[in-house]
């Protein structure tokens, strides 16, 4: 019996000594909202525009979106929809446009419509945010170096507090000067140019460490 008791005593004083954990852990993700930038059908496989590593950043993504629905916090879908002359994907009514099944949002959840990469031009992005008391964002999505990192940049200038989840993102290949930049390369450099002057525009984890940590 003494045991017994002995047991029940230190798994409540184990209890008490981690609320001040989690606590904390909840105050650091007060005011912060996700942003799921364009993962969308034409960047998988199959898609018109396949990305290296889609399937595998969009299952990061997925993970990321189901901590932030585990703790209800907010979740706001970026979709493109490309009316540009000569545009090949995104277009309008097709499948491609679509977002992907593995982060399909739910009813309760913002769907943001934007044409340029930049996920707060012309669109009510700002606004929302503002509204919602959002000062911190964790970014997810596609393209790394073209709607991610300027959507990041943009955040940076409205005073927005960045992170993104690197592996949650994804990216191609670049030619430059008739050379092949590769998808690993161009994936790094911009993620390393975005964190640059200790963090300056993002903080870049990976989604273990980011779901551990919060």
């Amino acid at each position: 019996m003494k045991n017994v008791f002995k047991c029940i005593l230190t798994v409540c004083l184990t209890l008490i000594s981690l609320s001040p954990v989690n606590a904390q852990k909840k105050k650091n993700m007060e005011n912060t909202a996700l942003l799921i930038i364009d993962v969308q059908n034409d960047y998988f496989k199959g898609g018109n525009m396949t990305l290296t590593g889609a399937e595998e950043a969009g299952e990061k993504a997925r993970k990321v979106l189901e901590y932030f629905r585990r703790n209800n916090l907010p979740v706001i879908h970026i979709r493109h929809i490309a009316t540009n002359e000569g545009a090949t994907f995104f277009l309008p009514d097709t499948e491609g446009a679509e977002i992907n099944s593995s982060v399909k949002p739910q009813k309760d959840e913002k769907i943001i419509v934007k044409y340029y990469p930049n996920s707060f031009r012309e669109t009510d992005l700002l606004e929302y945010l503002q509204v919602k008391g959002i000062k911190n964002l964790v970014i997810t999505g596609m393209m790394t170096d073209v709607c991610v990192e300027s959507t990041t940049r943009a955040a940076f200038d409205f005073g927005f507090r960045n992170t993104i989840v690197g592996d949650a993102t994804a990216t191609r290949d670049r030619e430059l000067n008739g050379q092949i930049v590769k998808a690993s390369e161009v994936q790094r450099s911009f993620l390393a140019g975005i964190s640059a002057l200790g963090n300056l525009y993002a903080d870049i984890v990976n989604t273990d460490n980011f779901i551990n940590i919060k």
